[in-house]
């Protein structure tokens, strides 16, 4: 029996429309918002049956007695593509902050890191030959 299933990370945020805008723009899709009418605090977005969440600082402070962070290198929304050039020049044109360009890695990917407009870190990955 497994006790877990359908994983998905939250991310904090001090903006959760440019946050989820940017992502939208990457091509993830709304699944859940709360509130449904006005500003969120939570947001669900889907790409190829991955979610990633997005809630705000705030809401996580006072909903949950937590204390998130929404600055920093925490983690990294990972996203394989089959052109790491492309896939790196279109997050920076969408607005993302340029880290380190595409370069090789181990002795089969090509990866590439950004920023979010959030700082939170997207990396793109490519398996060559």
């Amino acid at each position: 029996m497994t006790l877990f299933r359908t994983p998905q990370i939250v991310l904090f945020t001090r903006d959760i429309d440019r946050a989820t805008n940017f992502y939208r723009r990457l091509g993830f899709e709304e699944a859940f918002r709360t509130p449904r009418v006005g500003t969120p605090i939570h947001v669900d977005l889907t790409l190829d049956g991955y979610r990633i969440g997005f809630a705000t600082e705030t809401s996580t402070r006072n909903d949950h007695c937590l204390d998130p962070v929404a600055d920093g290198q925490h983690a990294a929304v990972i996203l394989w593509t089959d052109d790491v050039h492309a896939g790196y020049a279109h997050r920076v044109d969408l607005g993302a902050t340029p880290i380190k360009p595409p370069e090789p890695w181990l002795d089969h990917l090509l990866i590439a890191w950004a920023e979010d407009p959030e700082g939170h870190l997207i990396q793109v990955v490519q398996t060559v030959s």
